[in-house]
């Protein structure tokens, strides 16, 4: 047994790269469980007649658990295969006369059963590593949900190994079907498409995060499909992990509202509710609007230019009017109004958010 274990380890040194590259530590545990292997082999055979029992491959047990993860399944087999052509090699030497027919059977017999034990050992790995991912995903998920944005966060992260940046959150309704299902979906989806995944179902609600997609367009690319009947509503692009609280904090809000908005598209950006969330209470978008409506007017002829036009019904001659300009002076001031928040007065959904823009300023300064 020392002879073929010896044998064996200078075969895999010549023959496997990956195993030359392997730590000291580590191919010494190989080679202990490929001598344990060989050992369990030539005790399970000496069990003569046809009453042989089931091999035992407990031997896998020799290996320490951070040898599964330096050691893949494929390279499991390669050490499995190396070992038996070094022993098959050997028969003729190894075997009783008459008896090497028998001894290369047992052999076939044997490493059927250990190819199915290896494959075994890294299903449970594989399951137990799959529960384990699945619930620093959700620990993740409702972190940002919550807001709760600390080191614990980049530490499970990290785990998952996420690196991916930028990061954008889509918020919506589960559909009706298992909710790990339907994680397992995006999260092939994901992979399918070049991105990372994370996702959580919360009572009737999905919240699905994206990393290193090119753009918000790219981003909802396969991941609005997976969502139930209803609004899709996706937060802003932020630069990282750290920073999807404010993207959760918007989509989510912006879920909240969008039933103010029932010709919303689908999916709709949270900027373009930001009307609806201030409706609705969500202070974040009522702070965003005084910050980009209100402010950028405020102490110049445009104000009283934009409420005036508001309260006319966006009538241009009415507004000219009542300001005492020429007509072409208050559409000079819409155009600027345009420029500086980003809203078009003549434009319904533009000088709807606008309005609500300007009530909220002036509530702000009172």
């Amino acid at each position: 047994m020392g002879s073929l274990g010896t044998a064996a380890m200078a075969r895999m040194e010549e023959r496997l790269a990956w195993y030359r590259a392997l730590s000291a530590e580590d191919r010494s545990w190989v080679g202990l469980v490929a001598q344990a292997g060989i050992a369990a082999f030539v005790e399970w055979f000496g069990h003569a007649g046809e009453g042989r029992p089931t091999p035992s491959i407990e031997f896998f047990g020799t290996a320490p658990r951070e040898l599964k993860r330096s050691v893949s399944l494929q390279q499991t087999v390669d050490l499995v295969r190396i070992v038996v052509e070094v022993v098959e090699a050997q028969v003729e030497e190894l075997a009783a006369p008459g008896g090497a027919e028998l001894l290369r059977h047992a052999m076939l017999r044997y490493t059927r059963d250990v190819a199915f034990a290896a494959a075994q050992v890294y299903a449970r790995e594989a399951e137990a590593r799959g529960s384990w991912d699945a619930r620093l995903e959700a620990l993740i998920v409702d972190a940002l949900v919550r807001g709760q944005v600390d080191d614990g966060l980049h530490s499970w992260a990290a785990a998952l190994g996420w690196t991916s940046a930028p990061v954008v959150v889509f918020a919506g309704f589960a559909p009706d079907e298992d909710p790990q299902s339907v994680i397992d979906g995006l999260r092939d989806k994901g992979r399918r498409i070049g991105h990372e995944l994370l996702a959580g179902v919360q009572g009737d609600r999905l919240i699905v995060i994206v990393g290193g997609a090119d753009g918000v367009k790219d981003a909802a690319r396969g991941v609005v499909s997976r969502f139930g009947p209803g609004p899709v509503v996706i937060g802003p692009e932020v630069p990282d992990l750290h920073a999807a609280a404010r993207s959760a904090r918007a989509a989510i809000a912006g879920l909240r509202a969008a039933a103010g908005w029932p010709d919303a598209p689908r999916p709709v950006l949270a900027e373009d509710l930001l009307a609806e969330r201030a409706l609705d209470g969500d202070e974040d978008a009522r702070a965003q609007l005084v910050e980009n409506v209100y402010k950028p007017l405020a102490g110049t002829p445009l104000l009283d230019t934009l409420a005036t036009y508001l309260e006319q019904g966006t009538s241009l001659e009415a507004t000219a009017r009542l300001l005492f300009v020429h007509p072409n002076t208050v559409r000079y001031r819409l155009r600027k109004i345009t420029e500086l928040t980003g809203y078009q007065p003549t434009e319904g959904r533009s000088a709807f958010t606008l309005q609500v823009g300007l009530i909220l300023g002036r509530l702000s300064v009172t």
